[in-house]
């Protein structure tokens, strides 16, 4: 097959996303008071209502609803004032009563969007001469160096309850196919899940795996879920068709159930656009179908004819009455949304004068950010910079560092007292006890010379004896400057100031 850069050119691909969250910071289930769990003896957590008995009556879940209108908000979507539950049919073992319980064509939260920021490597995907968004309208935002920001459209965000875990013990990668048995823990159904549709408006892998990330930061920001893509309480749909660079009808397309990576979304996405574009060349025919990705062999198999929507024989739920949201429950729950990774991030930058990259970073996850921030509490002006470089480059990897440890480090690296090389060392001295960095630099002898009148006689030692390398530098080549501070560092056994060595070397060498 051809590369997608290669196909891209010739067709376009047009993608929407079908993004499941379970509500996993709730206590209870949806409809019912058993506890949500993940964990626990399969089986244990059910009742008659999500088990579906005759006769038992559903209770919709306060929390669960202000945490749908909450991720509404939060994606600049329209929320619903009246709305209503529906009954969506199927047959299959992990729901018992052999219907979902999901809202119909009005849901809580209709119409948003999300921006999403490509940057140059990634939006190397799309054309360079494609100026439009997904709608075919709006204009990108490109900037000098190919990246650029894509307005990407919500359809709805609805609520459902989710489904039972089927356990299928044996055959090929834990998959239906070949297995002995299968086990069903229903400890799951009914748990609150929230379901975000786009409109087809992504047009390359890289946009829709990073409209996944924008949609995990927000959602964990908020609070309601933990959105772990391995551990199944965020799951992605992709749904993917190709058409002709300037054609405007839509082909057929197959969706790509339960994606659980970023990475695996991507190379979903790419393998299916590269494979679908070899069949039409070659004149074959798409068919309308749901497909998987299989990682290890890095290609999408045939799961089963995809349903319509008249095969789930669709109709409003009788044991459930209309919603009316008021305006006060709106409010409250507006008034119950954080800072968000967007708008933190431009205010690291702003106010602290971080890199963006570095602020996008820090914002993007709710404990990072607060950890961050509890660093910041009684440090120097103007050390944020640094603070932000060691959270970014230093501290991951290390579980148990305090704030005052990070300040102290931070404070270290500023001053030139250490390099970046003995802050990992010493971060990892540190790691998960209460050890200053400053005591421990002063006992092992870690700080460094920063004293010119120290270290010239040093920098004089080594251009006399590296003449060779002294001429190349008056030549021409600058790159030498590096091996000469490299002999600095060596003669001062470790202790000089290589920013301070670089400064004299390089003085001497233009005199």
């Amino acid at each position: 097959m051809r590369r997608l850069e290669e196909v891209l050119r010739d067709w376009e691909a047009v993608i929407g996303l079908e993004v499941h969250t379970e509500l996993t910071t709730l206590e209870t289930k949806m409809f019912c008071n058993c506890r949500l769990s993940h964990d626990d003896e399969p089986n244990t957590n059910v009742c008659p209502v999500c088990l579906g008995m005759p006769g038992a009556l559903p209770v919709p879940n306060r929390k669960a609803i202000q945490s749908i209108v909450m991720a509404g908000l939060a994606t600049n979507c329209q929320i619903m004032r009246r709305s209503m539950f529906y009954r969506k049919h199927y047959f299959y073992p992990d729901m018992t009563k052999n219907f979902q319980t999901t809202q119909g064509p009005v849901a809580f939260c209709m119409h948003g969007y999300l921006d999403l920021e490509v940057e140059a490597a990634g939006a190397r995907e799309r054309p360079e001469w494609e100026d439009v968004a997904g709608d075919g309208k709006t204009p990108l935002s490109r900037a000098q160096d190919g990246s650029y920001v894509a307005p990407i459209r919500i359809l709805r965000i609805h609520m459902e309850e989710d489904a039972a875990k089927l356990v299928h013990v044996g055959g090929e990668e834990g998959r239906i196919t070949a297995a002995t048995e299968s086990l069903v823990d229903y400890n799951r159904c009914g748990t609150p899940l929230i379901e975000l549709v786009t409109e087809p408006d992504l047009r390359t892998p890289e946009e829709a795996r990073l409209f996944m990330e924008k949609l995990q930061q927000t959602f964990r920001t908020l609070g309601i879920s933990d959105c772990s893509l391995e551990n199944g309480s965020m799951r992605c749909d992709g749904n993917i068709s190709l058409r002709r660079r300037g054609e405007s009808a839509l082909g057929t397309k197959t969706e790509m159930k339960n994606i659980n990576s970023f990475k695996s979304l991507h190379d979903a996405l790419e393998y299916e656009i590269c494979r679908q574009a070899e069949a039409l060349e070659e004149g074959g025919i798409i068919y309308q179908e749901t497909r998987h990705w299989e990682p290890a062999r890095r290609r999408t198999v045939v799961m089963r004819v995809k349903e319509t929507a008249d095969d789930y024989r669709l109709f409003p739920d009788p044991d459930l009455a209309p919603f009316e949201l008021s305006d006060a429950f709106v409010e409250e729950c507006r008034a119950r949304i954080p800072e968000l990774p967007d708008a933190k991030r431009d205010r690291y930058v702003a106010e602290l004068s971080l890199k963006r990259k570095d602020a996008a970073i820090l914002a993007a996850d709710p404990a990072i950010a607060s950890f961050f921030e509890d660093v910041l509490d009684g440090a120097e002006t103007g050390l944020a910079p640094t603070i932000a470089n060691v959270m970014v480059n230093l501290v991951p990897g290390h579980a148990c560092l305090q704030p005052a440890q990070v300040r102290g480090l931070a404070g270290l690296l500023a001053e030139d007292s250490i390099t970046f090389a003995q802050a990992r060392e010493v971060l990892d001295l540190v790691d998960g006890s209460d050890a200053d960095p400053v005591a421990m630099v002063d006992e092992r002898g870690m700080r460094q010379v920063s004293d010119a009148g120290a270290l010239e006689p040093i920098v004089d030692e080594v251009l006399g004896r590296c003449t060779d390398q002294v001429q190349q530098y008056r030549d021409g080549n600058r790159k030498v400057l590096g091996f000469l501070v490299g002999q600095c560092m060596k003669a001062a056994k470790g202790s000089g100031n290589p920013k301070l060595f670089n400064k004299l070397l390089a003085e001497r060498l233009e005199a």
